[in-house]
């Protein structure tokens, strides 16, 4: 049986946090396991206790002390998964924007020999619901802008919810990914894409979040404008 391990970084998601669990974990089949790894940076609200009280051994939560942002958490759970030796990784989001349905749609074409699965929003037209217009338009305008600037062939560059094949993963040298908030995703992807691992995308309809906060604002956005060049002019150097 196959190991998948499904990377939830948590901020204040004690509304969602014990509604995703389940719905995860009920992707689980004979060929594949699916377990949970809850990365909680020191939520006001409660999220970690949550998670510590439910008696589940596929479910699993690493506390930090405070705040430390998207990318250094998933980076975290990526060691943990290669510590602990599953097959396969997921990142994914904790307010139900990411549906825990698609995860074996992903698992299907990890194992079709892909490296890399992208659950895109915009490989089939735009399918993204309840955004506002500037928001959706900002979206889709930086996948362009950092297409054009790297060359990365995918359509949904700064796409969230991802699995990645671990043995690939190990490839990565995570000390040198340095990005953390929503540019991580591209420099992630960008690594994948120069290593010249294989690298799909999947169809994904994203709805907004259900309950809680939104973790987006101008300092990520600003972060990830400029970590597109900077990864341009590491790639030509070979410094990545």
């Amino acid at each position: 049986m196959k190991r998948t391990l499904v990377i939830i970084p948590t901020y204040n998601e004690a509304d969602n946090i014990l509604k995703i669990i389940p719905e995860v974990l009920k992707n689980t089949t004979p060929e594949n396991e699916f377990n949970v790894l809850v990365v909680d940076d020191n939520s006001p609200d409660g999220t970690a206790s949550m998670v510590e009280g439910l008696s589940n051994d596929k479910v699993n939560i690493l506390k930090r002390e405070k705040k430390l942002g998207l990318g250094t958490a998933y980076l975290a759970g990526f060691r943990y998964a290669i510590k602990n030796e599953y097959d396969y990784v997921f990142e994914m989001d904790a307010d139900f924007s990411h549906d825990p349905k698609y995860l074996n749609e992903f698992i299907k074409k990890i194992n079709e020999g892909y490296d890399l699965v992208i659950g895109s929003r915009y490989i089939n037209g735009i399918s993204v619901l309840n955004w506002p217009i500037r928001r959706l338009i900002l979206s889709y305008l930086a996948s362009m802008y950092t297409r054009i600037v790297t060359g990365l062939k995918v359509m949904d560059t700064t796409a969230g919810f991802m699995c990645y094949r671990v043995t690939a993963l190990k490839q990565i040298d995570l000390d040198q990914v340095k990005s953390n908030g929503y540019s991580f995703q591209i420099e992630m992807k960008f690594k994948f894409y120069k290593k010249g691992f294989k690298i799909t995308e999947t169809p994904i309809l994203f709805i907004d979040r259900r309950e809680g906060e939104s973790k987006m604002s101008r300092k990520v956005v600003y972060e990830a404008y400029f970590m597109v060049w900077k990864l341009k002019f590491k790639s030509i150097f070979g410094k990545l």
